[in-house]
């Protein structure tokens, strides 16, 4: 019985286990932990530390929010990401447009010390997109720690979940949704923030 039964248990990993690899594999980092490799941004507010992405006004006063791009642009995917704020405004940019000095405009989950965390955002457009409830966002989040963003970003279709809670589930509607973009890390202006960012990650879709 107990011969029958492990023979079993063993068949059944040996069908399930690849499909979960496979799964697991789709997803490809878009951070090698180690420099920045593939992104672009101003060197003086971008560095790497103890395998994160780290974000800092410390050093150099901003004039308008400046951004950390990828060199490639995506259409539909699903990014997730840790990140950890000290202080300030953040946020992750999705389908946006690069422009001249480090400027980004687009779709941005927003990361924020309290009222607009998890909101979604278009940068330099319409403003919010999709509200939130901040005491109901708040419960999820973990201050002065890691927290996780997954953002689903599929046809008209945008989903943020944080820390595994939907925050947003949005349809595009407008003609004005950007269909393809670069995905890029904030620092806004304003008093002197930090924003640390590791484990980014994408899985495209069809």
């Amino acid at each position: 019985m107990r011969r029958a039964l492990a023979l079993s248990l063993f068949v059944l990993a040996t069908i399930v286990s690849p499909a979960w690899t496979l799964a697991e594999e789709e997803f490809q980092p878009l951070f090698n932990g180690e420099n920045l490799e593939g992104w672009s941004g101003d060197a003086e507010l971008w560095s790497v530390e103890d395998g994160a992405i780290v974000g800092s006004t410390e050093a150099k006063e901003l004039k308008h929010n400046s951004f950390l791009a990828t060199d490639k642009t995506y259409k539909n995917f699903v990014v997730r990401l840790k990140f950890k704020l000290r202080n300030g405004n953040s946020g992750v940019q999705i389908r946006s447009k690069l422009h001249d000095d480090h400027v980004v405009k687009g779709y941005q989950a927003d990361i924020a010390e309290e009222r607009y965390m998890g909101i979604l955002y278009e940068e330099g457009g319409r403003g919010i997109l999709a509200d939130v409830k901040p005491e109901e966002v708040g419960e999820h989040v973990k201050k002065d720690d890691w927290n996780e963003y997954v953002l689903t970003v599929d046809g008209p279709h945008i989903k943020q979940e944080l820390n595994g809670f939907t925050t947003v589930d949005y349809e595009e509607k407008s003609d004005e949704g950007a269909k393809e973009g670069v995905i890029a890390l904030q620092l806004h202006v304003g008093p002197k923030m930090r924003v640390w960012f590791k484990d980014v990650e994408i899985k495209e879709l069809p």
